[in-house]
């Protein structure tokens, strides 16, 4: 009994669903010519045959029986989609050693475009995210060699290596003229995934930067040590998915669960009756209906989409930021021996309302632009306010007529503060704003 582990990341990365048995029936038909569904192509597997003679006949080197072949079922899987791969012994086990979140390399998570490697985000505090890959690059060399039509397999192959070894990585990036190299020093890839703080307002912070078998549970405990700090129930959350690559389906549901007290969560379609699931919610919402937004990039892909458009669909959060990935498939990972495996694309997953995100993404509630904000004299800009003039009156921050200027010091702290979070994160500011916005609406409203 083969058991079948369904996935929903663009490679291989980390294990999910849950686990079925499926046995493949051929039927070979009367006609031996005959190609039908269901039945075997026979007319197709003799001239395999005859090219696979050919090549052990002819070929100018002795060719292995085993590499052919599975050289063949590489190729086989490879063309069908991005995402189905061959896995050999060692994808397989770097595949099962990513579902502990702990793992060797730069810490990337890539696919393949026009040829080349793209770059769909780079992983949280690891080599790759210091060094400055960003989500949607294009590696074009390894070290000094092309990738030009290397597969995903290969191409992580080169770039794994021993922890403390340094790799080259040339990169075209849209915003740069000209091609960039950056060095990167191998590491052993510790990935936390969830990271909570407290922002303006008692706002809660969560930062999903993937998501693993324990994500679920550290979000709960991140939940309930932000509402021991500020010793109240939060009043607001920002879920920070940008750049968050995907991972386990079961994770993404719920996570989504959390925040949902009923309704649909997501649900999938395929060719078989195996890959056709819904997901529910189940009562009770851990904030009990306080705001949501949800921040997501084109970096936002697979199981961040599923948050996404979930949370979209049931009006639960604004989805803020930039369109997603678009990586609407699931892919289910077949155990062929102990130790290889081939990941298929089985079924396409849908939002609640019904919508396909494959090749198509989330489309935020609200668009912001990557934009960099940098403070300026306001002097420059000719900006001129009552503070500005000589021997203005000084507030006197308690509305008694005895100045003491304290009001004007505090909301200069504040300014200041503010214009600090939007330099260094003008896309977390908007969502601060926001919700400091909504907050301060339901406040009145009592």
């Amino acid at each position: 009994m083969n058991k079948r582990i369904l996935f929903n990341t663009g490679i291989s990365l980390f294990l999910t669903l849950g686990i079925s048995s499926s046995v493949l029936a051929y039927q070979q038909p009367d006609n031996p010519d005959e190609a039908s569904t269901g039945n075997l192509p026979i007319k197709q597997l003799r001239v395999f045959s005859q090219v696979f003679g050919r090549i052990k006949k002819d070929y100018v080197e002795k060719v292995d029986d085993k590499e052919l072949l599975e050289n063949a079922i590489k190729g086989m899987l490879s063309e069908l989609d991005p995402h189905s791969a061959y896995l050999d012994a060692d994808a397989f086990k770097d595949l099962q050693e990513g579902t502990t979140g702990e793992f060797g390399g730069l810490g990337i998570e890539i696919g393949s475009e026009d040829g080349f490697i793209k770059v769909i985000a780079p992983i949280d505090d690891t080599p790759a995210q210091r060094a400055g890959v960003k989500a949607g690059d294009l590696i074009t060399r390894i070290d000094d060699k092309s990738v030009k039509d290397l597969t995903l397999d290969e191409s992580v192959k080169m770039m794994r290596g021993k922890p403390g070894t340094e790799i080259e990585l040339t990169i075209t990036r849209k915003t740069e003229e000209k091609p960039l190299k950056i060095k990167i020093v191998r590491d052993v890839i510790k990935v936390a995934s969830v990271k909570h703080k407290v922002l303006e307002s008692n706002i809660g912070y969560i930062r999903i930067s993937q998501f693993q078998a324990r994500t679920t549970q550290d979000l709960l405990k991140s939940l309930a040590k932000i509402k021991k700090k500020i010793k109240t129930d939060i009043p607001a959350l920002i879920i920070d998915l940008r750049s968050n690559p995907g991972g386990i389906l079961n994770s993404a549901v719920s996570v989504s669960d959390a925040f949902l007290e009923d309704g649909l969560i997501v649900y999938t379609k395929g060719a078989s009756d195996d890959s056709k699931m819904e997901f529910k919610a189940a009562p009770d919402d851990v904030l009990d209906g306080a705001p949501i937004v949800v921040l997501v990039d084109e970096g936002s892909a697979s199981a961040s989409e599923i948050v996404a458009g979930a949370l979209q669909d049931h009006k639960r959060a604004v989805i803020m930021g930039r369109k997603t990935f678009g990586k609407g498939s699931v892919q289910t990972i077949v155990p062929i021996t102990e130790t290889i495996a081939i990941k298929l694309t089985t079924a396409r997953y849908y939002t609640p309302s019904g919508r396909s995100i494959q090749a198509e993404g989330v489309e935020p509630d609200i668009q912001l632009q990557e934009l960099n904000i940098s403070s300026a004299d306001k002097k420059v800009h000719g900006s001129v306010s009552e503070a500005d003039l000589q021997g203005h009156l000084e507030n006197d921050g308690n509305g008694n007529g005895n100045g003491n200027g304290k009001g004007k010091d505090k909301k200069k702290k504040t300014d200041n503060k503010e214009r600090s979070l939007a330099e260094k994160d003008y896309e977390l500011s908007a969502a601060v704003n926001l919700l400091k916005g909504v907050i301060l609406y339901n406040e009145n409203r009592k």
